[in-house]
């Protein structure tokens, strides 16, 4: 082939070049990356990130920095705070800093493994219900119906009565009493959106029922059931944190909601034995809410105008 032929090809299958002054092509943006965009233009958002992440860290580090044990008595009870013990010590004479260090993984793992169950139980239930209907439904929503009427407290309470304040128990309790909102919230998402067209199309396409609901369907259902589960996380953190207030914590592991629990009585001898503890759980919720409400307006295309 000749240089003139070549040279004929490549300008037949050039672009056509932009007209003056025309403004370039969009690149295209990933969901992700749009949501996140906006997530970053969200200053009570951000502002929760980066308290979320300090404490995060706090709880990961922490320990390696500030290794004292929590369960050692280190002073006098109701020491307090001073320069042997920063945050002073509780009714037993253990270091507060130190139950705040190592307590704070406890907490935070009991949040986010009781929300991700609670998540798991919810969208299973109620992606069933709003995708099949009919008689799976109606039995589904009774199911879901029987435990939203039980006290959520009062009948995790019951559970770890029965099978022992431990840290395992008090998150399997938390996570199977906080489900019904995920279910109701993920069956409603998916009535709105089994009968479009895409669903049609994909179901005519050949596409069984189980393809379906995990690749087609709980895709776009996802964005509000993320935001469920950022709050669910702080909701299982005020769980525990109740739970060990009322006495049934797990003793054998420091967390929050036990030093809150263990103190009550000594508010007034010790003040600082509960106020830090409980500003470190108000701080978690708060950070976690914040950034619920950031992920809430990247998600909601109605509110991408603001």
């Amino acid at each position: 082939m000749s240089t003139l032929d070549q040279t004929l090809i490549v300008a037949q299958t050039a672009p056509p070049p932009a007209a003056p002054g025309a403004l370039p092509a969009a690149k295209a943006v990933s969901p992700a990356s749009a949501a996140f965009r906006q997530f970053l233009k969200s200053p009570s958002g951000v502002a929760g990130a980066v308290l979320l992440i300090v404490l995060v860290s706090g709880t990961l580090f922490g320990p390696w920095i500030y290794s004292l044990d929590p369960l050692e008595i280190v002073g006098l009870p109701f020491t307090p705070p001073s320069a042997d013990a920063w945050l002073g010590t509780d009714y037993l004479g253990r270091d507060v800093l130190a139950g705040l260090v190592h307590g704070g993984r406890a907490t935070l793992t009991v949040g986010a493994v009781a929300a991700l169950l609670t998540i798991a139980i919810g969208v299973t239930v109620g992606s069933l219900a709003g995708f099949f209907g009919g008689w799976i439904d109606s039995l589904l929503v009774k199911i879901a119906e029987f435990f939203q009427v039980l006290p959520p407290l009062l009948f995790a309470m019951v559970l770890v009565t029965l099978f022992g304040p431990k840290l395992m128990t008090i998150t399997l309790a938390i996570g199977a009493v906080s489900w019904t909102s995920a279910a109701r919230l993920t069956r409603a998402e998916f009535m709105r959106l089994r009968d479009l067209d895409f669903i049609k199309a994909s179901r005519a396409a050949g596409a069984g029922n189980l393809h379906l609901i995990l690749r087609v369907v709980l895709p776009n259902a996802l964005p509000p059931i993320i935001v469920s589960a950022t709050l669910a996380i702080g909701v299982a953190i005020l769980f525990e944190g109740g739970l060990s207030f009322l006495g049934l914590g797990d003793p054998n592991t420091m967390s929050w909601g036990l030093m809150i629990g263990q103190n009550r009585n000594y508010v007034l001898d010790a003040w600082w034995a509960v106020t830090f503890p409980g500003a470190a759980i108000f701080l978690s919720v708060l950070a976690i809410s914040l950034v619920g409400d950031g992920i809430n307006d990247a998600v909601n295309p109605r509110l991408r105008r603001r």
